[in-house]
Order: C-alpha cells, then sequence, then structure tokens
C-alpha cells in the first residue's frame, strides 16, 4: 500500500466482478473505500481478503434508495451487468440504473464532489457503425428483453450531463466494453465465463448463432487502470469514454482458444441467436489513447489463461 492519501471513495457495486478489483487498487493507492452493496449479485467472497483493511469499510445498501455517507469520490458502479442477472428483474435492473443515478448524483451533489459513472458499451445497441466512437448515438431497441439494461444506462448518461449542465456536477463517464478475468460469477451468462465453466465440465461449448458476431475482450486490470485514470483525468473532461480492447475476435475464435487453453474435449453446439444480440462489438478508443495515455496492455490469450486458473482454483468440481 502507497502512503495513505486521506481520501475516501465510495464505490457503489463494489463487491461485484469489477467493483471488487476497483476495491483492492484504490485500497492499493493508499485510498480509504466505502463499498456499498445490495449483494443481489455482489458476493463477499470477491472483498474477503480486504475486509482486515483498516481503510476499507463495507456497507449493505441498495442505491435505489437515497444514501447518507460522506466521501470524497464516488464511482458509480451498481447495477446487474450480465444478461441473465439484469433480465431477471428487468424493472430493478431500470430502476437501479435511473433512481441509483438519480441517488448518486445528488449525493455527489450536496457534498460538491466528482462522480465517475460506470456506463456500457450496449447504449450503442447492435451498431451500424463499426467501430464505435463516442459519437456515434447507437441503434436500440427500446422495448426489446436487452432494454431494461441497455436504456436503463442511456438514460442514467443522460442525467449525468443534465447534472453537468443544470448543477455543474464534476462527473465522468466511461462506457465499459466485455470485460474479463477473475472473480467473474460463473453462471452470469457472460460469453467468456460460459465458455469456461462449459470447458472445464466437458460440457458442450454453446454458441447463439454461427460464432462469427464479434467482441472485444479487456482484461479487468487493464478496465480499472483506464477507470482510475478518467477520474484522475481534468476536470471539465466529462467523457463519455469509451474503454474497451479493440482487438476483435469472433465468438467461434473465442471458443477455440478455451478448449485449447482449458485442454478441454468439449465440442460446440450452435444455437439460435436471441433477440437483439449484437453482431458486432469493438471500441475506438482514439480519445481514451489522446485523453489519458491509456489502451489495454493484457492480450487475450495471456488474460484468458489467468481467468481459466481462478476458475478452476474456485469453481472446478
Amino acid at each position: 500500500m502507497k502512503n495513505y492519501t486521506g481520501k475516501r471513495v465510495l464505490v457503489t457495486g463494489g463487491a461485484g466482478f469489477l467493483g471488487s478489483h476497483l476495491c483492492e487498487r484504490l485500497l492499493n493507492e493508499g485510498d480509504e473505500v466505502l463499498c456499498v452493496d445490495n449483494f443481489y449479485t455482489g458476493r463477499r467472497s470477491n472483498i474477503a481478503h480486504l475486509m482486515d483493511n483498516r481503510f476499507f469499510e463495507i456497507l449493505r445498501h441498495d442505491i435505489c434508495f437515497p444514501l447518507y455517507v460522506e466521501a470524497d469520490e464516488i464511482y458509480n458502479l451498481a447495477c446487474p451487468a450480465s444478461p441473465v442477472h439484469y433480465q431477471f428483474d428487468p424493472v430493478q435492473t431500470t430502476k437501479t440504473s435511473v433512481h441509483g443515478a438519480i441517488n448518486m448524483l445528488g449525493l455527489a451533489k450536496r457534498l460538491k464532489i466528482k462522480i465517475l459513472q460506470a456506463s456500457t458499451s450496449e447504449v450503442y445497441g447492435d451498431p451500424s457503425v463499426h467501430p464505435q466512437t463516442e459519437a456515434y448515438w447507437g441503434n436500440v431497441n427500446p422495448i426489446g428483453f436487452r432494454s431494461c439494461y441497455d436504456e436503463g444506462k442511456r438514460c442514467a448518461e443522460t442525467l449525468f450531463f443534465d447534472y453537468h449542465r443544470q448543477h455543474k456536477l464534476n462527473i465522468k463517464v466511461a462506457r465499459i466494453f466485455n470485460t474479463y478475468g477473475p472473480r467473474m460469477h460463473p453462471n452470469d451468462g457472460r460469453v467468456v465465463s460460459n465458455f469456461i465453466m462449459q470447458a472445464l465440465k466437458g460440457q458442450d461449448i454453446t454458441i447463439y448463432g454461427d460464432g462469427s458476431q464479434t467482441r472485444s475482450f479487456c482484461y479487468v486490470d487493464d478496465m480499472v487502470e483506464g477507470l482510475v485514470r478518467l477520474m484522475q483525468s481534468p476536470d471539465g473532461f466529462t467523457g463519455p469514454l469509451n474503454l474497451g480492447n479493440p482487438a476483435e475476435f469472433s465468438i467461434l475464435e473465442l471458443a477455440n482458444l478455451i478448449i485449447k487453453f482449458t485442454g478441454s474435449k468439449s465440442r460446440i453446439a450452435f444455437k439460435p441467436l436471441p433477440p437483439d444480440d449484437p453482431q458486432q462489438r469493438q471500441p475506438d478508443i482514439s480519445l481514451a489513447k489522446t485523453s489519458l495515455n491509456w489502451e489495454p496492455s493484457v492480450p487475450l490469450e495471456d488474460g484468458l489463461k489467468k481467468t481459466i486458473v481462478y476458475f478452476k482454483t474456485q469453481w472446478n468440481s
């Protein structure tokens, strides 16, 4: 741990996959961290190793309700982020994005502090522009099964920029593309965790569609670095800012890599593509490169190997 900074940072969704890595990073930077989570998808096991740190505090709370605490910065990461979880209770998902944003923005306004919103590449929907730049407005179905998440995050961005314009609030908005790594939930329905769990169990690797659809995969350490740099960027630089790995892989390529690295005998099974599933997803990170001097450094092959080791030790029976 570096020298104690005296800075108190609030991380909502801090017991989740990405949130727990961010909490760990901030503690290592010397910050005091208040982790807020309602444990809908977050897990205590993600933060168990932090509990003995005297600068770490955890509060069970749902940000759909107001929160009255003191802090110097807020990272708002609270929201189910995988289709399985956010479609389970879609009304609550929208509430978390919208009511949660209002409550955290209100807290930041009262405290006169900066606040970072973890938005998502899902605001681009099934993009008709490739790769996606921050200037692209998206192609989103407002009434589909994914809309609770897509439109909830889009509305949250609207709220952040309205608070910025109306109340002069210091905001940062990150559009996060597919992120993976240790502490992913094994049953979150995301493609990396799905494929690894199926491979370790020797089950068929389930690909929806023909596997030609593409994604870009960013290792969690790279993503956390981007979030921290965005928060530390000069006042007035708001984003939105794409954070992700521009290296593009097809879903079929990903499946074959995971079969190779796990040594699995799994076979690939093709199933129909779900509605509104994007065909392409790749970030243009030119703005992050020029404004933050940030770009991912962990190749997919290396990140997958680290993630597979985690799943083998934690979940392989």
